[in-house]
């Protein structure tokens, strides 16, 4: 891809099928026909030249489908809203976001009304693996009905993964700035070990699949640290602030880590 326009080399591979491009090329093409008339002009020049049964195909298509769109009402100003708002948010992260919010108040309910309360905070336990359950669940192909046409638009790799990803952030962490300082934990101590396990589940979303990265890192954080920290009634190193060095390590491994494997998230079925 040059700056501005896409090479005639990109162009007559999409053409063709795209089958001798890199997934990240058609990717790219695609992000960039939905703001270059001339490239679509180009690649409709290449499909009749390389293609023109596929040509005839369309435009018989068009033909029955243009009176159809041309009775059809333009969509109106609530429904393009919603549209937009899909980019960030999906329906099914509706009730799992209820849920993360639901376990925090309870986790803070139980820190300031609980036996022993203060000696350990369920709030700094859960917090590092509350986004990543909404995560898991924007992200996920068996909890997303309409899967096939998020995976369909060009924008479909890391680009929307990460505004999904922002969007659970944004709901979940003011909520946790809550639960912590109404139960006197530093802000540092949930915040650094939340965005570690949020850009780690990205990374090993990009080998595994974003489930079942959520799914195995909650497991080792439960038998790892929530375990043996309830069991001993005081706070683990993972959990103070003397750890807070390790978790910066881990979250630069994280982003470092997505950025090699971005490409990943450009082909179909690898981050489920």
């Amino acid at each position: 891809m040059s700056v501005e326009h896409a090479s005639m080399r990109i162009i007559d591979g999409y053409a063709r099928g795209g089958t001798d491009l890199a997934a990240d090329e058609v990717w790219a093409m695609e992000a960039h026909l939905e703001a270059c008339g001339l490239c679509r002009d180009r690649l409709s020049a290449a499909v009749t030249a390389a293609a023109p049964a596929v040509t005839s195909l369309v435009e018989t298509v068009w033909a029955d489908l243009e009176p159809q769109l041309a009775a059809t009402a333009s969509m109106p100003p609530r429904r393009r809203w919603l549209a937009r708002l899909s980019l960030w948010l999906t329906p099914v992260m509706v009730p799992w976001l209820a849920m993360v919010a639901t376990v925090t108040l309870l986790a803070l309910v139980l820190d300031l009304v609980g036996p022993g309360s203060g000696e350990v905070s369920l709030v700094l336990l859960l917090a590092p693996v509350l986004p990543v359950l909404g995560v898991a669940a924007s992200w996920s192909r068996g909890l997303d009905p309409v899967y096939e046409l998020t995976a369909s638009v060009p924008r479909a790799g890391l680009h929307l993964v990460l505004r999904r990803t922002a969007s659970v952030l944004a709901l979940v962490v003011p909520a946790l700035v809550v639960g912590g300082l109404a139960t006197g934990v530093m802000v540092a101590q949930w915040l650094l070990p939340c965005l570690a396990f949020t850009s780690t589940t990205l990374a090993l979303g990009g080998v595994v699949g974003v489930t079942r990265a959520a799914g195995a890192l909650v497991a080792v954080w439960a038998a790892v640290i929530v375990t043996p920290t309830l069991a001993a009634g005081r706070i683990t190193f993972a959990l103070r602030t003397d750890g807070l060095p390790v978790w910066g390590l881990i979250l630069a491994l994280g982003i470092g880590g997505l950025i090699a494997r971005r490409g990943a998230y450009s082909v179909l079925g690898a981050h489920r």
